[in-house]
């Protein structure tokens, strides 16, 4: 799964950190969602997407062989 949550954290000049404090998981889990290890729940999914004011797709994105 893609996802450009840092590129909307960079708009919103917000580290892993405060995002990750933001929506009540730890930076280790923001981290490894940028870098596709991890896959969020989907209330997890919706979280980030309320903060960032947009819908869930346009943060994550389906690739090819998922």
């Amino acid at each position: 799964m893609k996802n450009t949550i840092k590129v909307e954290r960079a708009k919103k000049d917000i580290t892993q950190a405060g995002l990750a404090e933001q929506i009540g998981v730890s930076r280790q889990t923001i981290n490894a969602i940028e870098k596709g290890k991890f896959v969020p729940s989907t209330l997890l999914a919706l979280k980030m997407a309320r903060y960032f004011e947009c819908k869930v797709e346009e943060i994550f994105s389906l690739e090819d062989n998922d």
